[in-house]
């Protein structure tokens, strides 16, 4: 039996693709008065799912992000596709899964921890 399973890996690529989408979506608020500047999310979900799906940890570890420009939103008059209040309760949406899965990680790791008697 592996220390490290796939759940384990698929927590840490999901604790990087929330710790990506944060910083992708402050990129947003920094530029919410940018002219031009196009909305931009990393949909780690789906990417991630696939991969657990797959029930390969070697795809697992392999899985990667990326940001991707989302214009499907409502677009001001100088091109400005962010919406500020959205991208805020978007990031404290975010922050908090980011928070849980960190604690779901760490609770995992203590687990190992108390079993292999390490304090």
């Amino acid at each position: 039996m592996n220390l490290i399973d796939t759940t384990q890996l698929g927590l840490q690529r999901a604790i990087s693709g929330a710790g990506m989408r944060q910083a992708t979506i402050a990129d947003n608020i920094a530029n919410a008065n940018t002219p031009g500047y196009q909305r931009k999310d990393v949909d780690f979900h789906t990417t991630l799912r696939a991969a657990l799906e797959s029930n390969s940890p070697s795809e697992v570890s392999a899985t990667s992000f990326e940001s991707t420009t989302d214009s499907s939103g409502p677009m001001r008059f100088d091109g400005n596709g962010v919406d500020i209040d959205a991208e805020s309760a978007t990031m404290a949406s975010n922050a908090l899964e980011y928070e849980t899965l960190l604690s779901v990680a760490k609770g995992r790791t203590d687990i190992l921890r108390s079993a292999m008697g390490v304090a």
